[in-house]
């Protein structure tokens, strides 16, 4: 244990090296660490889909073993295996699996298990039909694809629970065993007699009687009133707002009962170290991720990109902050590609490099593992052309050594990220009930609710580095500015949770649509934005879906609007026009654009337009100054990522370069490499898609 005094040396030179990054040695109390931890398995885990039921178990220790070489700790298996564990009804199976986890063991390889309803067995399809989703057209499914039961169905949720609890009694306490995942990827509703009934009844249970649903969803409106809930039609489309909105809001309800169903089978029987969770898929909106996470113990998703040799990684680090921002603490990626994919119409490879470059910015962004989907290309099925680690014939494919190339950093540098999460100083809202709101009725067809919120987010991560992606709910202390882009729909207890905030002393930036809609996805009895526009001290007086550019200018420079402008109102002699319209089509000209507030010592900001990524950018940074938020790295290329993770102790920056070209980062202190070896600097280069993981504290001081 060293002496006082060093204990003593060694924080102030923290403190100095915090301070230059512009970091708190205090953080938002809001944000965990880790999202798992066990004693044995390395912090940071690299993994792979592994379906060891595809192939011949004399096969099994060759695969094993080319992971283990490839720094592989983790797999997950069993969700697409339910024929194998129940070959008939009630006759189960697991001997097979004993045998695989033990042959990953062996490897030191721990295993994530799979319940494996999102394919059910052709004997369990067969004999009750009934458990088959339908769609909204009354077409059901056959046996033969995946996810073609229904989410709804009791019948179905019998099996699903018995199956999960079958497998909990038997690998519950297995040691090597870390965690469950529910299912695979939930995605599709079902419009069932048994998911109409329940509707009816979810309906029933929130209003209490059918005449408080009338007035609440204005159902005189095209002589829509009802006399019972069984009248009412259950469809995703073409129907009252208010249906619409609250069928979402009984999807992810039911998914999230989906879940609980089978929480509610394992968790009794296993070990309290084991996890559940399940994969959800980045910006998709068939439910809410926020409702589905309350019953899960970690958050994990899927992280797969766009077509091409390159991907969009700002939008990929949004993705990874959405998921991060579900549970608020660190998350894992349960799947990612390995190259390329199958199922768009032409599968580019990511370039070499890129796959590395992907694997450490979910690390930056607070993943604590990254799995690939899949280990070995199968020997049959719909996805046999999707990126592999290692070909059909057991033999690894070029790709291999990148991810072994991962393997071996993540092993490095897992000891100096343990414990560690990003800590934001600045959070953008994702609010599920806004973005369906949005798109039940858009108005102008190119107004794209996650795309206005990516507008947003980029000048956000370009200038303040560390940004969290919360929902309207999320505890909002901590956070010097909140910007919330079209929060369409703006309920009263939210509305005084964001003038609380704002009245505390935060800074409030409201995007365009915001406070337009009540909770029952009705218009707001006063203008834009609704209740926070006593505090805006001004209000929207219209607004307009447009066809083409219209000029805007003001203290921020000059620029243009597209796809949205509202024209504004100030009210209050202390709100200010920060922005005006141009000459367009008459209603516009010289018209408020965007207007601000101080109160107190926070504010509010109300951006009535789509603006250009000129014209935000500035916006922005005055925004970040004003709420004094300060790059921890400043000055980096725009190319270069920026990503800080860290605790009380020390603080680690990755940098990921995303060009295909070499790029020189000046820190503001200097840092010790941990990947490389050598001492501590203030410059650092990057080379094509390089990274570069840099720590606070000097490697001795580590490690004491």
């Amino acid at each position: 244990m060293p002496c006082l005094q060093s204990i003593s040396a060694l924080t102030r030179r923290a403190a100095l090296l915090l301070g230059a990054l512009g970091l708190m040695l205090t953080f938002v109390t809001t944000t965990h660490a880790q999202a798992t931890r066990y004693a044995g398995a390395p912090p940071l885990l690299l993994g792979a889909a592994w379906y060891p039921e595809q192939w011949p178990e004399a096969q099994w220790d060759h695969d094993l073993a080319l992971m283990q070489a490839a720094h592989v700790h983790l797999v997950r298996i069993g969700e697409f295996a339910w024929s194998r564990m129940e070959p008939r009804e009630g006759v189960y199976d697991f001997g097979w699996l004993d045998r695989a986890i033990a042959a990953a063991a062996r490897h030191h390889i721990v295993v994530v298990l799979g319940t494996p309803t999102a394919a059910p067995p052709a004997w369990l399809t067969q004999k009750y039909p009934d458990t088959l989703r339908v769609s909204e057209d009354g077409v059901r499914d056959e046996h033969g694809n995946r996810q073609q039961f229904s989410f709804a169905s009791t019948r179905y949720r019998r099996f699903a629970h018995d199956i999960a609890e079958q497998m909990a009694k038997r690998f519950g306490h297995n040691p090597d065993v870390v965690g469950w995942q529910l299912d695979n990827e939930y995605a599709a509703d079902s419009f069932d007699p048994d998911a109409k009934a329940q509707f009816h009844a979810w309906l029933q249970h929130k209003y209490g009687s059918i005449e408080a649903l009338n007035h609440r969803w204005a159902t005189a409106y095209w002589s829509q009133t009802y006399d019972n809930f069984e009248q009412i039609p259950v469809r995703a489309d073409h129907e009252n707002p208010a249906l619409l909105l609250d069928w979402k809001r009984f999807v992810s309800d039911t998914w999230r009962s989906y879940s609980l169903n089978q929480i509610d089978a394992i968790r009794p029987h296993v070990d309290p170290r084991q996890f559940i969770t399940t994969n959800t898929m980045g910006w998709f909106d068939g439910f809410d991720a926020y409702t589905v996470h309350q019953a899960l113990d970690i958050a994990a998703w899927d992280d797969y990109v766009d077509t091409g040799e390159d991907y969009d990684w700002v939008d990929n680090a949004a993705r990874h902050d959405l998921a991060r921002g579900y549970k608020r603490r660190n998350f894992w990626v349960m799947e990612t590609q390995p190259g390329f994919v199958n199922w768009h119409a032409t599968n580019v490879t990511l370039r070499k490099g890129v796959v590395r470059d992907m694997a450490w910015q979910a690390i930056g962004h607070g993943a604590d593992a990254v799995e690939y989907w899949q280990w070995r290309a199968a020997p049959n099925g719909q996805e046999e052309y999707h990126g592999t680690l290692v070909g059909a014939d057991g033999t690894p494919v070029p790709v291999y050594g990148e991810i072994q190339q991962v393997g071996a950093e993540f092993a490095k540098a897992g000891a100096v990220l343990a414990g560690t999460t990003p800590h934001a100083e600045v959070a953008v809202i994702n609010d599920f009930d806004s973005r369906w709101a949005i798109d039940f009725q858009r108005h102008a067809a190119n107004f794209g609710p996650v795309a206005e919120l990516k507008a947003f987010y980029r000048p956000l991560r370009a200038q303040a580095q560390v940004v969290d992606v919360v929902s309207a709910h999320a505890p909002l202390d901590g956070y010097k500015l909140v910007v919330a882009p079209a929060l369409n729909v703006l309920t009263d207890a939210e509305a005084a949770r964001l003038k609380a905030y704002v009245e505390h002393g935060g800074h409030l930036v409201l995007g365009p649509r915001s406070g337009m809609k009540n909770a029952d996805d009705g218009l707001q009895p006063q203008r834009q934005p609704g209740p926070l526009a006593s505090v805006l001290g001004g209000r929207v007086a219209q607004f307009y879906a447009l066809d083409k550019a219209v000029p805007v200018a003001g203290e921020a420079g000059q620029g243009s609007a597209t796809t949205w402008a509202e024209q504004l109102q100030a009210q209050s002699p202390q709100t200010q026009v920060v922005l005006r319209y141009g000459k367009s089509n008459g209603w516009l000209d010289d018209q408020p654009a965007v207007l601000s507030r101080r109160v107190g010592k926070g504010s509010i900001t109300y951006v009535g337009a789509w603006l250009d990524d000129g014209l935000l950018d500035r916006l922005t940074a005055s925004w970040l100054q004003q709420a004094d938020v300060h790059a921890p790295v400043p000055g980096v290329p725009a190319d270069v990522e920026v990503c800080v993770r860290g605790d009380a102790r020390h603080q680690v920056v990755i940098l990921v370069n995303h060009a295909a070209a070499a790029r020189r980062v000046q820190l503001p202190s200097s840092m010790w490499p941990v990947l490389a070896e050598g001492g501590a600097s203030s410059e650092v280069s990057l080379m094509p898609y390089g990274v570069v993981v840099l720590d606070s504290r000097e490697p001795a001081a580590a490690n004491r």
